[in-house]
């Protein structure tokens, strides 16, 4: 080969490193780069084009590389960064500078949110010029900002200037202007039920912003939001544990109890390096106090105690009022009076209620130390909890969205199906049964923690906390769910409904709808708790699948004056009618099967007809007749049954 381009189709192998150069660029080069490249060289414009287009792949794919080799390395830099926490106010700026470098915007800033003002206050920029900007706070409901907040999802915009479905505020608007942005991406910082802030990426001429860029964002907020949120405890604990060397001083005859406190936050501290939970916080509290140590959640359900006992409810109202004082002082409170426990601590992370720390009696006396040493105990529980809830809210995020590909009705999202779901240690043909459960928006986390050891999937779906498990029993498998949800939420009206099994994925869709219809029209006739096979309930969910609330209605309509006149009277026309249904509008069998004279029943049935009229007994109004006497009939059995 010859630097002038030889004959015959082929390049010289300077043209060949320039383009191996352009493609290691990683970034899309100039339109005509390749052409003026190889315009030297004795080449067609279709294999110059066959080239560029070669060229410009190999710089996506190299792009890409780069990307996620930036994502890791900052993540990766959180990471060591949290380790080393001493300020964080230094830690929030070097998350920002490494959302910065990560999203390759030309500014990133980090507001945080005030829940008390709800405004939006800049904490920490990079690339930003403008002081004004700087020290920038966001109105409530203010901007792209407060959308953000409000929606707790990303948004953006490719030009601010142009964004109409917000409330502008002039100061926002000046500052936005001084500091020359034009497209900006939001995506919020979420810990638990709390909004931390916002994250933002915005450059100064308009762009609009890709999915991916947005997920990047995204992804990195979801780790700067637990980093935040840990960063706060670890400040906490590390001020509490100043206060409590300061105590350590004044209390010096102690020594025993000191070292005994410091032995226990060493093994506290080894059970969080080593990825403990719970239990390991249970005993080792109890090994130094000598006394019983049960943890409850927010729901006052048994996660781990000292002993290993099975898990339960510790609903007492001394217990209550223990933990509620705990939560206004953030101290470890008496239990008066004294039963099975002595004193209590909440586990609290900000204003979160995690749950409880609960001491029982024991030889060592609970005096200042101790007492500081269980409150430690609750801060480590704290931590421990909120990490546990990062990693198994972004494993529910995974699972929940596979969850609503399973039971989606749309062909498109069951692409490669039974390969996501064995990625996901979950055997396809495990799915057989869908049950839903219904319980109270505030309730329905519990819920699902305690179904997170069911076999196959659990999730929400259109708001409605749904199990695919491999039982095969309709009856059997609702009444499991509905036991677990009672136990781990404490509310004892849970209405559970499943399905017949599935014989492959794609019946999973018609079963889900065929629950959630059924609870629905169940939920609208005021059944709150109860374990239902859907297909039993099948005719009167095709009758009401479409306006549930119109069941109760109904049956208000065609029976209402029969049940207001045994209400009233205390007689028994309904069951009278039900019978009388029941035996084909015969009143001589239905005198049978009550054991009463013929006469009885005909004299009913006359008060009946002078209660619903003379046309009840045609046979279009019997029929409707018929089923609201046994939606009644229904609704009773299920309130006798719970």
């Amino acid at each position: 080969m010859s630097a002038s381009g030889p004959p015959g189709g082929r390049i010289s192998v300077d043209a060949v490193l320039a383009l191996l150069d352009l493609a290691a660029k990683g970034l899309p080069d100039e339109h005509d780069a390749v052409a003026d490249l190889l315009s030297a060289e004795q080449l067609d414009a279709e294999s110059v084009a066959q080239v560029g287009q070669r060229v410009r792949e190999l710089q996506g794919v190299v792009a890409r590389l780069h990307r996620r080799d930036r994502e890791l390395s900052a993540l990766f830099s959180c990471a060591r960064e949290l380790a080393a926490l001493h300020d964080v106010d230094k830690l929030v700026s070097g998350l920002v500078r490494r959302a910065h470098d990560l999203a390759g915007t030309d500014v990133t800033y980090l507001s945080e949110f005030d829940e008390q003002t709800r405004e939006l206050r800049v904490r920490s920029t990079a690339g930003a010029i403008a002081s004004a900007f700087q020290r920038l706070r966001v109105p409530p409901h203010t901007g792209l900002a407060g959308k953000v907040v409000e929606s707790r999802a990303p948004q953006w915009t490719s030009h601010y200037a142009h964004l109409r479905d917000v409330p502008h505020a002039d100061s926002i608007d000046t500052a936005v202007r001084a500091e020359g942005l034009v497209s900006i991406l939001g995506v919020p910082l979420i810990a638990g039920e709390h909004v931390l802030g916002v994250l933002f990426a915005a450059n100064r001429s308009e762009h609009a912003f890709s999915p991916e860029e947005v997920a990047l964002l995204s992804a990195f907020a979801d780790n700067v939001a637990v980093v935040l949120q840990t960063a706060r405890l670890l400040s906490q604990a590390r001020d509490a544990a100043d206060e409590t060397q300061r105590a350590y001083a004044e209390l010096a005859q102690h020594v025993e109890a000191m070292e005994r406190a410091g032995q226990v936050h060493e093994e506290l501290t080894a059970a969080v390096l080593r990825g403990g939970g719970a239990t390991d916080v249970a005993r080792t509290l109890s090994d130094a106090l000598e006394r019983p140590v049960v943890i409850v959640d927010e729901h006052h359900a048994v996660l781990a105690s000292s002993d290993g006992s099975a898990a339960g409810m510790i609903d007492s109202s001394p217990v209550r009022s223990a933990l509620a004082e705990s939560r206004r002082s953030g101290r470890c409170t008496p239990v008066e009076p004294s039963g099975d426990f002595r004193a209590a601590v909440a586990v609290l992370a900000g204003d979160m209620v995690l749950g409880g720390l609960l001491i029982g009696d024991g030889a060592v006396e609970l005096g200042a130390v101790e007492q500081r040493t269980i409150e430690r105990a609750a801060q480590i529980t704290a931590l421990l909890t909120l990490k546990q809830d990062a990693v198994r809210y972004a494993e529910d995020r995974v699972r929940g969205e596979l969850l609503n590909d399973v039971l989606s009705p749309d062909v498109r999202r069951h692409s490669d199906l039974a390969a996501r779901l064995r990625a996901r240690r979950v055997r396809p043909e495990d799915l057989r049964t869908v049950v839903v459960a219904v319980v109270a928006p505030e309730h329905r986390r519990a819920a699902l923690r305690a179904l997170a050891s069911t076999s196959g999937l659990a999730g929400e779906v259109e708001g409605v906390v749904t199990l695919v498990v491999p039982e095969t029993d309709p009856r059997e498998a609702a009444a499991a769910v509905r036991d677990r949800v009672r136990a781990g939420t404490g509310v004892e009206e849970v209405l559970a409904v499943a399905a017949r099994p599935a014989d492959a994925l794609g019946e999973l869709a018609a079963r889900f709808a065929a629950v959630r219809d059924c609870s629905q029209v169940l939920a609208a006739l005021g059944v709150e708790s109860a374990a239902a096979d859907a297909d039993e309930y099948a005719p009167y969910t095709s009758m009401f699948a479409a306006e549930p609330a119109s069941a109760h209605q109904f049956v208000d309509r065609m029976i209402g004056p029969v049940l207001r006149w045994d209400a009233e009277r205390g007689t028994e026309l309904l069951t009278t009618l039900r019978h009388f249904v029941d035996c084909n509008a015969s009143p001589v069998r239905a005198a049978r099967r009550m054991g009463v004279h013929t006469n009885t029943v005909l004299q009913r049935i006359d008060r009946i007809t002078s209660l619903l009229g003379d046309s009840w007994r045609e046979p279009e109004p019997f029929f409707r007749l018929s089923v609201a006497v046994r939606l009644e009939g229904l609704r009773r059995r299920f309130r006798l049954d719970s």
